[in-house]
């Protein structure tokens, strides 16, 4: 995925969503030194470790960042430059699925930190409406991009898995994001922020039919029940392997070379 193409709004509509990060700060534990795999413009990083660094390969994402004072590596996952062992925890952000190869990635993440947190899609999930009924094409896509939690789990020797709602009002407008708010998605700064809606070859199609729902009143006839709802599971998990109170067995350094 380019995101020196597209990613340049990701600091106006991808704000992290404090109760998502409170799932993903639990998730690593005691960890004082901490690496964030694929790292973005620095959402759900946190400020109370006594060493983050950053790793995120476009220089559009670095350039968005809110999070001063904290070391940025230019650097993709799948070659990590850092020693084995060079910290507590490693995290990865909803990530994993525009890496070029996840299985080594995660291998990376595993050499380099015994506690691995890793946000993800569940592929085995039926989506929701957006995908249902208008763009039914980004399950297949998605799918095909998205490691399944099993295979997850097997490639880091075993995991904890829990489900993280997504809020009716959530802040981080991921494609889940807007469920209880289809307005959003006819928002085009907003889909610029959605990595999902740049594979595909055709999204005026679906846009009109959701326009038209919306005017005609048949989406909130299919779907206004949602209204009530304060938070759905829309297959997003949160992945949790090793100790979360290990120390790295060497002390973190600056990359070779």
């Amino acid at each position: 995925m380019d995101y020196d193409r597209i990613g340049r709004s990701y600091d106006r509509y991808r704000v992290a969503d404090p109760r998502i990060a409170a799932s993903i700060h639990r998730g690593l534990g005691r960890a004082s030194t901490v690496v964030n795999v694929g790292a973005g413009a620095g959402s759900y990083e946190p400020t109370d470790r006594r060493r983050l660094v950053a790793v995120e390969p476009s220089a559009t994402m670095i350039a968005q960042r809110r999070t001063p004072g904290v070391e940025v590596v230019q650097a993709s996952a799948e070659s990590l430059p850092f020693p084995d062992d060079s910290f507590d925890a490693a995290m990865a952000i909803l990530t994993m699925h525009h890496w070029a190869d996840w299985r080594r990635g995660l291998r990376e993440m595993r050499r380099v930190a015994p506690r691995i947190v890793i946000l993800t899609w569940d592929s085995s999930s039926g989506g929701f409406w957006l995908t249902q009924d208008y763009f039914p094409e980004l399950i297949t896509l998605d799918r095909a991009l998205f490691p399944a939690i099993e295979e997850l789990r097997d490639a880091l020797g075993g995991a904890s898995v829990e489900p993280v709602p997504i809020p009716s009002d959530c802040t981080d407008g991921f494609l889940g994001a807007y469920w209880s708010r289809p307005h959003a998605y006819l928002d085009a700064g907003a889909r610029g922020a959605i990595s999902a809606f740049s594979r595909l070859d055709d999204v005026d199609a679906g846009l009109r039919r959701l326009a038209d729902d919306l005017e005609s009143g048949r989406w909130h006839r299919r779907h206004g029940h949602l209204a009530e709802k304060g938070s759905l599971d829309l297959g997003y998990r949160l992945v949790v392997s090793g100790d979360a109170t290990s120390s790295p067995r060497v002390p973190p350094s600056s990359p070779p070379g």
